[in-house]
């Protein structure tokens, strides 16, 4: 039985200037439709959040967007999917994003999904969680943050017993058997365990 049943997954609201971006967008939802892994997303209907979240949808897949008030009409809300929750602030969107999924995928994005990811990685540094966390390198976009954290354990700022553990792939095939993989690994009372409880 899968424990990825869901996937929040943090992109652009940009499709950005390389073509491998929104290719492997695409493909991603393509692969999460087919798993019957159902997407959690921002709710937005451009750049590579509106492509995702589209391949899902034409591929037969379910679809949860999460946007706030203000972003409505900004991101083009996307009517089409089946779940649209609409929430007063970032926070609130931030922690129902969590509350709904079993596992995060950083896709290419700007300032926004920086935010997003480095948010999950202090939660699973500071043990508030063990979802499974994946940096999806695409066409080698996340490699100056890779090689920041990698800077960061060199100068002490990420010690031995407070590591962040995060996964990283190049291609959009590994993406799902490596967040299952992960999920497996992790003690079962801390993948039932809210968020709350550990805060």
């Amino acid at each position: 039985m899968t424990l990825i049943r869901n996937v929040c997954v943090y992109c652009g609201a940009s499709a950005g200037t390389e073509p491998e971006f929104l290719r492997a967008a695409v493909r991603f939802g393509e692969l999460l439709a087919a798993a019957r892994v159902g997407l959690v997303y921002g709710g937005g209907n451009g750049g590579l959040m509106g492509a995702v979240a589209q391949s899902v949808l034409t591929h037969g897949g379910h679809v949860t967007g999460i946007i706030p008030d203000f972003l409505v009409e900004r991101e083009h809300m996307l009517e089409a999917a089946q779940e649209l929750v609409v929430v007063p602030d970032m926070h609130a969107r931030k922690r129902l994003m969590f509350e709904r999924s079993d596992a995060f995928v950083a896709l290419p994005g700007g300032v926004g999904t920086l935010e997003e990811l480095v948010e999950q990685l202090t939660w699973v540094q500071l043990d508030r969680h063990e979802k499974p966390v994946l940096i999806a390198d695409i066409a080698g976009f996340w490699r100056p943050l890779l090689s920041l954290l990698a800077h960061m354990r060199q100068f002490g700022f990420i010690r031995a017993g407070s590591e962040i553990r995060y996964l990283v792939t190049e291609a959009v095939e590994d993406i799902l058997p490596m967040l299952e993989n992960a999920a497996k690994a992790a003690p079962l009372a801390a993948r039932r365990r809210p968020l709350d409880a550990r805060l």
